[in-house]
Protein backbone atom coordinates (compact mmCIF):
# COMPACT_ATOMS: atom_id res chain seq x y z
CA UNK A 1 0.00 0.00 0.00
CA UNK A 2 2.85 2.37 0.83
CA UNK A 3 4.54 1.66 -2.51
CA UNK A 4 1.27 2.33 -4.37
CA UNK A 5 0.85 5.62 -2.51
CA UNK A 6 4.39 6.70 -3.43
CA UNK A 7 3.83 5.81 -7.09
CA UNK A 8 0.51 7.68 -7.12
CA UNK A 9 2.06 10.77 -5.57
CA UNK A 10 4.97 10.59 -8.03
CA UNK A 11 2.57 10.62 -10.99
CA UNK A 12 0.67 13.53 -9.46
CA UNK A 13 3.84 15.57 -8.94
CA UNK A 14 5.05 14.67 -12.44
CA UNK A 15 1.75 15.83 -13.91
CA UNK A 16 1.89 19.09 -11.93
CA UNK A 17 5.51 19.72 -12.97
CA UNK A 18 4.65 19.17 -16.64
CA UNK A 19 1.67 21.51 -16.34
CA UNK A 20 3.80 24.14 -14.63
CA UNK A 21 6.45 23.93 -17.36
CA UNK A 22 3.80 24.31 -20.06
CA UNK A 23 2.48 27.44 -18.31
CA UNK A 24 5.88 29.01 -17.61
CA UNK A 25 7.71 28.23 -20.85
CA UNK A 26 5.90 30.82 -23.06
CA UNK A 27 6.78 33.59 -20.60
CA UNK A 28 10.37 32.35 -20.33
CA UNK A 29 10.64 32.21 -24.13
CA UNK A 30 9.29 35.76 -24.43
CA UNK A 31 11.78 37.14 -21.90
CA UNK A 32 14.77 35.34 -23.42
CA UNK A 33 13.74 36.34 -26.95
CA UNK A 34 13.73 39.98 -25.88
CA UNK A 35 17.52 39.76 -25.58
CA UNK A 36 18.14 37.98 -28.92
CA UNK A 37 19.16 39.63 -32.15
CA UNK A 38 17.11 39.28 -35.32
CA UNK A 39 19.10 36.33 -36.68
CA UNK A 40 18.82 34.34 -33.45
CA UNK A 41 15.09 34.80 -33.05
CA UNK A 42 14.24 33.54 -36.55
CA UNK A 43 16.77 30.74 -36.83
CA UNK A 44 15.71 27.08 -37.05
CA UNK A 45 16.02 24.99 -35.02
CA UNK A 46 15.22 27.66 -32.48
CA UNK A 47 17.82 28.81 -30.00
CA UNK A 48 16.59 29.12 -26.45
CA UNK A 49 19.28 31.31 -24.91
CA UNK A 50 20.70 34.42 -26.61
CA UNK A 51 24.41 34.62 -27.37
CA UNK A 52 24.60 37.72 -25.17
CA UNK A 53 22.17 39.54 -22.91
CA UNK A 54 21.86 43.01 -24.40
CA UNK A 55 19.27 45.71 -23.79
CA UNK A 56 19.49 47.00 -27.38
CA UNK A 57 16.03 45.69 -28.24
CA UNK A 58 14.48 47.52 -25.30
CA UNK A 59 16.23 50.76 -26.21
CA UNK A 60 15.20 50.49 -29.86
CA UNK A 61 11.59 49.60 -28.99
CA UNK A 62 11.31 52.60 -26.66
CA UNK A 63 12.76 54.85 -29.37
CA UNK A 64 10.20 53.65 -31.95
CA UNK A 65 7.14 54.11 -29.68
CA UNK A 66 6.48 56.17 -26.52
CA UNK A 67 6.35 53.19 -24.18
CA UNK A 68 7.45 55.42 -21.33
CA UNK A 69 4.25 57.44 -21.77
CA UNK A 70 2.20 54.26 -22.10
CA UNK A 71 3.76 52.90 -18.91
CA UNK A 72 3.01 56.13 -17.02
CA UNK A 73 -0.61 56.11 -18.23
CA UNK A 74 -1.04 52.47 -17.19
CA UNK A 75 0.32 53.16 -13.71
CA UNK A 76 -1.93 56.21 -13.22
CA UNK A 77 -5.02 54.37 -14.45
CA UNK A 78 -4.23 51.31 -12.33
CA UNK A 79 -3.71 53.33 -9.13
CA UNK A 80 -6.85 55.42 -9.67
CA UNK A 81 -8.93 52.35 -10.47
CA UNK A 82 -7.64 50.42 -7.45
CA UNK A 83 -8.22 53.31 -5.02
CA UNK A 84 -11.73 54.09 -6.27
CA UNK A 85 -12.80 50.45 -6.48
CA UNK A 86 -11.44 49.63 -3.02
CA UNK A 87 -13.31 52.53 -1.40
CA UNK A 88 -16.64 51.82 -3.12
CA UNK A 89 -16.27 48.10 -2.41
CA UNK A 90 -15.68 48.66 1.31
CA UNK A 91 -18.64 51.03 1.61
CA UNK A 92 -20.95 48.84 -0.46
CA UNK A 93 -20.02 45.63 1.35
CA UNK A 94 -20.55 47.25 4.74
CA UNK A 95 -23.94 48.62 3.72
CA UNK A 96 -25.21 45.27 2.48
CA UNK A 97 -23.69 43.36 5.38
CA UNK A 98 -24.47 45.49 8.44
CA UNK A 99 -26.95 48.25 7.64
CA UNK A 100 -30.63 47.37 7.84
CA UNK A 101 -32.73 49.08 5.19
CA UNK A 102 -35.86 48.09 3.22
CA UNK A 103 -35.21 45.94 0.17
CA UNK A 104 -31.59 45.22 1.04
CA UNK A 105 -31.66 41.58 -0.04
CA UNK A 106 -33.64 42.36 -3.20
CA UNK A 107 -31.24 45.12 -4.23
CA UNK A 108 -28.19 42.95 -3.60
CA UNK A 109 -29.70 40.04 -5.53
CA UNK A 110 -30.47 42.38 -8.41
CA UNK A 111 -26.86 43.61 -8.39
CA UNK A 112 -25.57 40.04 -8.41
CA UNK A 113 -27.76 39.27 -11.41
CA UNK A 114 -26.02 42.09 -13.30
CA UNK A 115 -22.81 40.04 -13.16
CA UNK A 116 -24.30 37.88 -15.92
CA UNK A 117 -24.19 40.83 -18.32
CA UNK A 118 -20.83 40.87 -20.17
CA UNK A 119 -18.92 44.12 -20.32
CA UNK A 120 -19.05 44.05 -24.14
CA UNK A 121 -22.80 44.74 -24.00
CA UNK A 122 -22.19 47.94 -22.05
CA UNK A 123 -19.49 49.40 -24.28
CA UNK A 124 -21.84 51.46 -26.46
CA UNK A 125 -23.64 52.93 -23.44
CA UNK A 126 -20.39 53.69 -21.62
CA UNK A 127 -18.84 55.15 -24.76
CA UNK A 128 -21.82 57.45 -25.34
CA UNK A 129 -21.74 58.59 -21.71
CA UNK A 130 -18.02 59.34 -21.77
CA UNK A 131 -18.30 61.32 -25.02
CA UNK A 132 -21.21 63.38 -23.68
CA UNK A 133 -19.15 64.17 -20.58
CA UNK A 134 -16.36 65.48 -22.81
CA UNK A 135 -13.84 62.93 -21.50
CA UNK A 136 -13.03 61.14 -24.74
CA UNK A 137 -9.31 60.38 -25.09
CA UNK A 138 -8.54 61.26 -21.47
CA UNK A 139 -7.24 59.21 -18.55
CA UNK A 140 -10.41 59.70 -16.43
CA UNK A 141 -12.37 57.99 -19.21
CA UNK A 142 -10.28 54.87 -18.63
CA UNK A 143 -11.14 54.82 -14.92
CA UNK A 144 -14.78 55.91 -14.56
CA UNK A 145 -16.48 52.72 -15.84
CA UNK A 146 -14.48 50.67 -13.32
CA UNK A 147 -14.83 52.64 -10.07
CA UNK A 148 -17.03 49.91 -8.58
CA UNK A 149 -17.37 46.15 -8.85
CA UNK A 150 -20.22 43.88 -7.84
CA UNK A 151 -17.88 40.88 -7.75
CA UNK A 152 -15.44 42.50 -5.32
CA UNK A 153 -18.33 43.76 -3.20
CA UNK A 154 -19.65 40.21 -3.04
CA UNK A 155 -16.27 38.87 -1.86
CA UNK A 156 -15.93 41.49 0.88
CA UNK A 157 -19.56 41.25 1.99
CA UNK A 158 -19.15 37.51 2.52
CA UNK A 159 -16.21 38.19 4.81
CA UNK A 160 -18.07 40.91 6.71
CA UNK A 161 -20.93 38.45 7.22
CA UNK A 162 -18.56 36.11 9.07
CA UNK A 163 -17.86 38.75 11.74
CA UNK A 164 -20.18 38.14 14.72
CA UNK A 165 -23.00 40.62 15.25
CA UNK A 166 -22.01 40.79 18.92
CA UNK A 167 -18.85 42.63 17.94
CA UNK A 168 -20.86 45.22 16.04
CA UNK A 169 -23.39 45.60 18.85
CA UNK A 170 -20.61 45.97 21.46
CA UNK A 171 -18.91 48.66 19.40
CA UNK A 172 -22.15 50.54 19.03
CA UNK A 173 -22.83 50.34 22.77
CA UNK A 174 -19.35 51.73 23.45
CA UNK A 175 -20.21 54.75 21.34
CA UNK A 176 -18.56 53.84 18.07
CA UNK A 177 -20.30 55.11 14.97
CA UNK A 178 -20.77 52.94 11.90
CA UNK A 179 -17.94 54.88 10.27
CA UNK A 180 -15.50 54.18 13.12
CA UNK A 181 -16.56 50.55 13.38
CA UNK A 182 -15.97 50.07 9.67
CA UNK A 183 -12.50 51.62 9.43
CA UNK A 184 -11.10 50.72 12.86
CA UNK A 185 -12.43 47.17 13.24
CA UNK A 186 -13.81 45.64 10.06
CA UNK A 187 -11.25 46.93 7.56
CA UNK A 188 -8.19 45.75 9.59
CA UNK A 189 -9.85 42.35 10.01
CA UNK A 190 -10.58 42.13 6.28
CA UNK A 191 -7.00 42.67 5.10
CA UNK A 192 -6.71 39.26 3.34
CA UNK A 193 -9.86 39.89 1.31
CA UNK A 194 -8.82 43.47 0.61
CA UNK A 195 -5.42 42.29 -0.62
CA UNK A 196 -7.21 39.98 -3.02
CA UNK A 197 -9.47 42.75 -4.30
CA UNK A 198 -6.59 45.17 -4.76
CA UNK A 199 -4.38 42.66 -6.55
CA UNK A 200 -7.08 41.30 -8.87
CA UNK A 201 -8.21 44.81 -9.69
CA UNK A 202 -4.63 45.89 -10.40
CA UNK A 203 -4.15 42.94 -12.76
CA UNK A 204 -7.43 43.62 -14.57
CA UNK A 205 -6.70 47.33 -14.93
CA UNK A 206 -3.13 46.76 -16.14
CA UNK A 207 -4.21 44.22 -18.77
CA UNK A 208 -7.29 46.11 -19.98
CA UNK A 209 -7.32 46.36 -23.76
CA UNK A 210 -10.81 46.61 -25.25
CA UNK A 211 -11.98 49.74 -23.43
CA UNK A 212 -8.79 51.77 -24.11
CA UNK A 213 -9.09 50.67 -27.75
CA UNK A 214 -12.48 52.38 -28.05
CA UNK A 215 -11.99 55.41 -25.84
CA UNK A 216 -8.49 56.61 -26.84
CA UNK A 217 -7.32 57.84 -30.22
CA UNK A 218 -3.68 58.87 -29.82
CA UNK A 219 -0.58 58.20 -27.74
CA UNK A 220 -1.40 60.79 -25.07
CA UNK A 221 -3.88 58.45 -23.34
CA UNK A 222 -2.91 55.00 -24.55
CA UNK A 223 -2.03 52.32 -22.02
CA UNK A 224 0.55 49.58 -22.49
CA UNK A 225 -1.67 46.78 -23.92
CA UNK A 226 -3.21 49.07 -26.55
CA UNK A 227 0.18 50.67 -27.21
CA UNK A 228 1.64 47.22 -27.84
CA UNK A 229 -1.11 46.44 -30.36
CA UNK A 230 -0.31 49.64 -32.26
CA UNK A 231 3.40 48.88 -32.06
CA UNK A 232 2.75 45.41 -33.52
CA UNK A 233 1.78 46.96 -36.86
CA UNK A 234 4.80 49.26 -36.75
CA UNK A 235 7.37 46.59 -35.88
CA UNK A 236 5.76 43.50 -37.38
CA UNK A 237 8.97 42.43 -39.14
CA UNK A 238 11.04 42.74 -35.95
CA UNK A 239 9.79 40.05 -33.54
CA UNK A 240 12.69 40.73 -31.15
CA UNK A 241 11.35 44.26 -30.60
CA UNK A 242 7.85 42.89 -30.00
CA UNK A 243 9.25 40.49 -27.42
CA UNK A 244 11.06 43.33 -25.67
CA UNK A 245 7.92 45.49 -25.58
CA UNK A 246 5.80 42.55 -24.39
CA UNK A 247 8.28 41.85 -21.59
CA UNK A 248 7.96 45.43 -20.35
CA UNK A 249 4.19 44.97 -20.16
CA UNK A 250 3.98 41.47 -18.68
CA UNK A 251 6.95 41.29 -16.32
CA UNK A 252 5.63 43.73 -13.65
CA UNK A 253 2.40 41.74 -13.32
CA UNK A 254 4.27 38.42 -13.22
CA UNK A 255 6.43 39.70 -10.37
CA UNK A 256 3.37 41.07 -8.56
CA UNK A 257 1.52 37.78 -8.89
CA UNK A 258 4.50 35.70 -7.72
CA UNK A 259 4.84 37.69 -4.50
CA UNK A 260 1.10 38.10 -3.90
CA UNK A 261 -0.36 34.75 -4.93
CA UNK A 262 -0.79 33.55 -1.35
CA UNK A 263 -2.85 36.65 -0.52
CA UNK A 264 -5.11 36.01 -3.52
CA UNK A 265 -5.79 32.41 -2.50
CA UNK A 266 -6.26 33.34 1.16
CA UNK A 267 -8.56 36.25 0.39
CA UNK A 268 -10.78 34.35 -2.03
CA UNK A 269 -11.14 31.41 0.37
CA UNK A 270 -12.00 33.72 3.28
CA UNK A 271 -14.46 35.51 1.06
CA UNK A 272 -16.60 32.42 0.93
CA UNK A 273 -15.79 31.31 -2.62
CA UNK A 274 -14.31 27.92 -1.80
CA UNK A 275 -15.68 25.04 -3.83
Amino acid sequence: MKAKKIIKQSFIYLFLICGALMMVFPFLWMILSAFKNHAEIIQFPPKIFPSEFSFKNFIKAFSMAPFGKYFFNSVIVMIASVVCTTITTILGAFAFSRLKFPGREIIFSALLSLMMIPFEMLIITNYTTIVKMGLYNTLPALVLPFVSSIFYTYILKNFFDTVPDNLYNSARIDGATNWKYLWRILVPMAKPSLYTIILLNALASWNSFMWPLYITSDSTSRTLPYGLQVFTTEAGSYPELLMAASTVIVLPMIILFIFARKYIVSGVSRGGLKG
